[in-house]
């Protein structure tokens, strides 16, 4: 089994949204109204009410308070909103994460970060957060800030926070197991004196014991597996994939093992120790 590019990887979010239109027509139908009594009563087209049951369209949190009312179900109005917002959160697409600036979704995945015991991290073409410098973070945040256009510039104070995010590195019962494509060593961003810092950082944290880094030769045979799209699984319990488009977030069991899966044959194709030491040092040779 295999991660291909990102082809599956709105299956979540899409599986969500189908479930939540299900648990709306068993609310509907508990109340023994048709489609179209409950679109009289509600006040819109019953073409609203199929869509909406068949997941082609997305309620508002305000339809669901008035489909709750209609069915006299307002007790599950609070129980169904928080599954309307949890549902949409899967699919997060950029404009809107980052309508308020880059700061606030940093924070939002703080929690998640810090009750996690086990962190796998595959990156193929950038060095991961957690191991980051200030220098590069800044850098990487600044560049997406400009090419997404996003409307706040609160640069410093998203760097900040995720700096501070790298505290559980060094504290609690966490481990961390990263792997990187050589490619990820290479790839300047802020050029090649953000660069250097940044791999000789890198072999520092390398010796932190709750730290696993490991790294993939380019000579390696990649028949099993190829490169994929950067993500990060938190135990089993989710996984994050930063699209083009959109903030992915995973939460079904199924697709979490195939990233589990995916991360365990890359970690056998990587190198570490000594060997990936060599391989950043190796890269470092190349910006003298």
């Amino acid at each position: 089994m295999s991660i291909q590019g990102s082809g599956t990887s709105s299956s979540s979010a899409q599986a969500a949204r189908k479930a939540f239109a299900i648990r709306l027509r068993d609310v509907r139908r508990s109340a023994g109204l048709s489609q179209r009594e409950l679109s009289r009563r509600a006040g819109w087209h019953e073409s609203k009410t199929s869509r909406i049951e068949s997941a082609i369209a997305e309620p508002s949190e305000s339809d669901v308070t008035k489909w709750c009312q209609v069915c006299s179900a307002e007790h599950l109005v609070s129980e169904l909103v928080a599954e309307l917002r949890a549902a949409a959160m899967m699919w997060l697409d950029w404009r809107r994460a980052e309508r308020q600036g880059l700061k606030q979704l940093n924070v939002a995945v703080r929690e998640v970060y810090e009750r996690t015991k086990i962190f796998r991290s595959y990156c193929a073409s950038m060095i991961p957060g957690l191991l980051q410098t200030p220098e590069y973070t800044t850098a990487v945040l600044d560049s997406l800030r400009r090419r997404r256009q996003v409307p706040v510039d609160d640069v410093a104070e998203a760097v900040e926070e995720r700096m501070a995010r790298q505290r559980i590195l060094y504290e609690g019962e966490h481990r961390f197991a990263f792997v990187l494509e050589s490619a990820a060593l290479r790839y300047q961003v802020g050029g090649p004196a953000v660069l250097e810092a940044q791999l000789r950082h890198l072999l520092r944290v390398m010796s932190v014991p709750s730290v696993s880094i490991s790294i993939i030769p380019f000579a390696i045979d990649r028949t099993d597996r190829w490169a994929v799209e950067s993500f990060y699984v938190h135990d089993e319990f989710q996984a994050h994939v930063e699209l083009v488009s959109a903030f992915l977030t995973i939460t079904n069991p199924r697709e979490i093992s195939m990233y589990l899966e995916t991360f365990a044959t890359l970690a056998r194709m990587a190198v570490t120790g000594r060997a990936a030491r060599e391989l950043i040092n190796h890269a470092l040779s190349e910006l003298e």
